[in-house]
C-alpha cells in the first residue's frame, strides 16, 4: 500500500480519536472546563500534537458537533427512504429528531453547553446541518405532492414552513427552555403541519365515531 495513503489513513484515525476523546470529556467535565491539555493527556500525546490535527479547541468542538448532527441526519434520511406514505414518514422524522435532540440536549446539559458554543461561534457547521435536514424534509414533502397526498404547490417552501412550525421540538435552546411545556404536543403540532401541507384528515373507524 502507498505510504502516503497509509499516512492519510493514520491521520484520519488520529483526528477521529481526538474528536471522540473530546466528546467524552465534554460529557464528563463540560465544554468550558475541558482543555486541549486534558484531551492530549487522555490520548497520551502532547498538546502540540493535538494542534497538528486541530488548530484550536473550537475546531475540535466543530468536529464533535458535526458528528452528532450527522447521526441525526442519517436517522431521518433512513426514514425518508422508506416505502410509506409521506405523512407517516414526516411524523416519524419529527418524532425521531425530537427524541434524539431531547436525549442529547436536555438529558445531557453539558453537551447542551457545547452545542450553544457551536451555535454562536461555528455557524457554518450548523448551517450545513440545517441545509441537509431541509433537503430531507423537502424530499418527503415532494413525494407527498407527487402522490397527491399534499396539496401545497411548493415542496421547498413547505419544508421550510414545516421546520419552523416544529422548531420548539428540534432546536437545542428551545428544547431546554420549553422542557416543561406540554401543549401542543409534538403529535398535535405535526397534525397542524400536515393540515397546512394539505393532507386529508385521517378517517375515523366506526369504533372511533
Amino acid at each position: 500500500m502507498d505510504s502516503e495513503l497509509l499516512t492519510d489513513q493514520t491521520d484520519v484515525c488520529t483526528r477521529t480519536r481526538i474528536a471522540q476523546t473530546a466528546e467524552r470529556l465534554f460529557r464528563q467535565l463540560g465544554y468550558q472546563k475541558t482543555t486541549v491539555a486534558d484531551i492530549a493527556k487522555e490520548l497520551r500525546m502532547s498538546p502540540a500534537n493535538v494542534y497538528r490535527f486541530y488548530e484550536s479547541k473550537k475546531a475540535i468542538n466543530e468536529a464533535v458537533a458535526e458528528r452528532l448532527m450527522r447521526e441525526v441526519e442519517a436517522a431521518i434520511q433512513a426514514i425518508a427512504e422508506r416505502d410509506a406514505p409521506a405523512s407517516a414518514r414526516l411524523r416519524e422524522i419529527a418524532r425521531t429528531m425530537a427524541g434524539m435532540n431531547a436525549a442529547l440536549y436536555t438529558g445531557e446539559l453539558r453537551m447542551h453547553e457545547m452545542v450553544e458554543v457551536a451555535l454562536s461561534e461555528s455557524w457554518h457547521v450548523v448551517k450545513g446541518h440545517i441545509e441537509r435536514k431541509s433537503a430531507v424534509f423537502e424530499r418527503v414533502i415532494a413525494d407527498g405532492i407527487a402522490a397527491g397526498e399534499f396539496t401545497i404547490p411548493d415542496a421547498s417552501l413547505g419544508a421550510r414552513c414545516a421546520q419552523i412550525a416544529l422548531l420548539r421540538f428540534f432546536h437545542p435552546r428551545m428544547l431546554v427552555e420549553c422542557a416543561g411545556e406540554t401543549v401542543p404536543s409534538l403529535d398535535q403540532q405535526v397534525d397542524f403541519v400536515l393540515a397546512a401541507l394539505g393532507a386529508a384528515p385521517p378517517r375515523l373507524t366506526r369504533a372511533e365515531t
